[in-house]
């Protein structure tokens, strides 16, 4: 597993941070998962998780582009199923960005460039821009929840700069290639920014538009691990 970064490629963005469960049913996959429980106990089980460009998860035509911008998925519980099936409970690491694809093997592989998240260096336009989000965030939960009588995030808004971006980024009501816009930011001032006019928009169209259904909200969970 030294020999460059599995890949699993989904018809979803992935975050830092965030919590994602897995049904693990294609042959190529389980394979990478049995190759992952194989490591010592002391290594790290991850993989790497990429949105389709073009393509599908599944198939005989399967997955013919990838995002080359992902996120590191560790696997923190493994349920094998009888049927040779898996239930994975992963949670988002670090960004990448794909160098080399090695589609050589079962499941792909790929050299990656580790990305950080700068905040800069004006403290100042951090918390103005930071305490902005929030505002608007909590702002978008409730009325949300007003219109789907349940909350979009579990627990209290975070406050921290770099967890509240992702946060926003997995919370929101908005499509697969909004997403990866919000992974691909360079910095967390330029993804808070963008997550606020995401927001702004959809609280302009909930307004315009009360009966607006709040489709494929997904309940978000946060984990600092």
């Amino acid at each position: 597993m030294s020999d460059g970064l599995p890949l699993f490629p989904l018809n979803t963005v992935l975050f830092p941070g965030i919590v994602l469960p897995l049904h693990v049913f294609e042959d190529r996959y389980r394979a990478m998962v049995r190759d992952l429980l194989a490591l010592p106990p002391a290594a790290d089980r991850q993989f790497g998780v990429v949105a389709i460009k073009v393509g599908y998860e599944v198939g005989a035509r399967g997955v013919h582009t990838l995002q080359r911008t992902g996120c590191a998925a560790l696997v923190t519980d493994v349920n094998a199923n009888p049927n040779g099936t898996y239930e994975l409970r992963v949670v988002g690491r670090r960004r990448f960005r794909v160098q080399r694809l090695d589609p050589s093997r079962e499941y792909l592989r790929a050299d990656v460039q580790w990305l950080g998240d700068p905040t800069g260096n004006d403290s100042a336009t951090v918390l103005d821009v930071t305490a902005t989000a929030r505002n608007v965030f909590e702002e978008y939960r409730d009325t949300v929840e007003q219109l789907r009588g349940e909350d979009v995030l579990n627990g209290a808004t975070p406050s921290d700069p770099v967890e509240l971006s992702y946060t926003l980024a997995a919370a929101l009501v908005i499509n697969l290639a909004e997403r990866q816009q919000l992974l691909e930011a360079p910095d967390v001032v330029t993804r808070l920014r963008l997550g606020t006019a995401l927001m702004r928009a959809e609280l302009r169209a909930i307004a315009a538009l009360p009966s607006l259904p709040a489709t494929s909200m997904a309940r978000t969970q946060w984990s600092p691990n």
